[in-house]
């Protein structure tokens, strides 16, 4: 399994920015005759977490996943950082080519070395 780091250019400053989820999302109810006390909490998936960045980088977050999804799978680290998954180099090549040549450089990919 080949991992990357996914990098993608601020809209406000203009500097590179890995998307990072710092706790997961807490969901709740709203009772409509009695209060629930009830949260649970979720991770996002590494492609929600890609969608919600609309607008915070300079690409378009939707198309930034499909594309990165059609030759790998966006997962999310343990630490919270949004990665990218191939099966083999070569496929890892093939998307930082793909993605260099749809996005130039606004978005670009760090191979993470296995230890």
């Amino acid at each position: 399994m080949i991992r990357a780091r996914v990098w993608f250019r601020c809209a406000a400053m203009k500097d590179p920015v890995l998307p990072r989820l710092h706790q997961p999302a807490q969901i709740g109810w709203f009772g409509k005759y009695r209060n629930i006390d009830l949260t649970i909490e979720r991770e996002f998936s590494g492609a929600e977490l890609l969608k919600r960045m609309k607008g915070w980088i300079t690409v378009d977050a939707l198309k930034a996943s499909e594309e990165l999804q059609r030759k790998g799978r966006l997962r999310i680290f343990d630490d919270g950082e949004l990665v990218v998954e191939t099966e083999t180099m070569e496929d890892m090549v093939s998307l930082q080519g793909s993605i260099r040549d749809i996005f130039a450089d606004q978005c670009d990919l760090e191979i993470i070395p296995k230890d």
